[in-house]
């Protein structure tokens, strides 16, 4: 790819991450009191929050949100990023800031002055290292076009696009305007559909977005399946192989399939001994993939990185990697 000041940037929620080891049982009790669904993202208002907050003990507070998560895990690698997304100016919107700079990723967006505080995701790790979230958005849902900036998205390689910020029209217009900028510059827009439910609520648009807009897909079974209402797997990579140059499906256990001009690469899971929170598997998977493709490394190798550095991520608590990726890679 040609010469650019970022390899990536990001566009996505940002978020503070709470993050507690629950059991199975306290799932089960909030899912009969409140309809929580155990290993999905359900959206709650700051009440709520606030509410299950006090529930949960021994958590790891850290900056967080999908895509902030994946250019952590970018700057791990070496790579050289951007991030945009929205805080209130508030101490949790100081604290984000704060951390995301010290990685060595560029954030620049105005913070919100008045309204909602500074969002942030309750997840619940549950002994068989699967992850519950419960989401307050708060400001990270303000993020609107005035805050896409045509330069930085044009002096980036790759505009990478979160698709849980898509729940709102103005973050929907936000993907729209980066994605005519990165365009516009000769540049490509990738996007990581994020949660089945999502895909779900938005099915319209994400497909209109993805045929339209979309030159390399994440996602992983779930997703890729609910976004064209298919049963089998292979019907469903068959489907998205028409509308994107590049798509990289991971599949848990089974490693990741990436299809590209009509062929199919199967990349395998790197092993792990103990796995202990699977937050953020996704986010790190994408973070090696786009590490790999701005270097100009082949597509194979790209997934092999994501593989290192999802295997990485799934052996600790918290959805960033506790070790530098590029010493793993090396």
């Amino acid at each position: 790819m040609s010469s650019t000041k970022y390899g990536v940037i990001a566009v996505g929620n940002a978020l503070v991450d709470v993050i507690s080891q629950v059991s199975e049982e306290f799932i089960a009790k909030q899912s009969d009191d409140h309809g929580m669904e155990k290993g999905a993202m359900t959206l709650v208002e700051e009440e709520r929050a606030v509410e299950l907050y006090s529930q949960m003990s021994k958590s790891l507070e850290t900056s967080g949100g999908s895509a902030a998560n994946t250019m952590a895990g970018f700057a791990s690698f070496g790579g050289k990023g951007a991030f945009t997304g929205k805080v209130a100016d508030d101490a949790l919107g100081k604290v984000f800031q704060e951390d995301i700079r010290s990685l060595g990723v560029n954030f620049e967006t105005q913070p919100l002055i008045v309204g909602a505080s500074t969002g942030r995701c309750m997840i619940l790790v549950t002994p068989d290292a699967d992850r519950t979230m419960n989401t307050f958005l708060g400001a990270s849902i303000e993020l609107s076009p005035i805050d896409i900036d045509q330069n930085i998205i044009a002096s980036a390689q790759i505009t990478y696009l979160e698709g849980y910020l898509f729940d709102r029209a103005q973050a929907k217009a936000a993907f729209i305007a980066a994605a005519n900028y990165a365009h516009e510059a000769g540049h490509k827009i990738a996007l990581t559909l994020s949660d089945p439910f999502c895909v779900d609520r938005h099915r319209h648009d994400f497909l209109d977005l993805v045929e339209n807009h979309v030159d390399i897909l994440f996602a992983n079974e779930d997703e890729i399946k609910s976004l064209f209402m298919q049963e089998e797997f292979d019907d469903a990579i068959s489907a998205i192989s028409k509308h994107v140059d590049i798509a990289a499906i991971t599949r848990s256990e089974k490693g990741a399939v990436i299809i590209s001009k009509g062929e199919q690469i199967k990349i395998d899971a790197v092993p792990v001994e103990n796995v202990i929170d699977t937050t953020g598997a996704g986010d790190q998977f994408a973070a090696g993939f786009l590490y790999g493709l701005t270097e100009g490394k082949p597509l194979a190798e790209c997934g092999k990185l994501g593989a290192i550095a999802a295997a990485e991520v799934i052996s600790h608590i918290g959805p960033r990697p506790a070790v530098k990726l590029a010493d793993l890679a090396a």
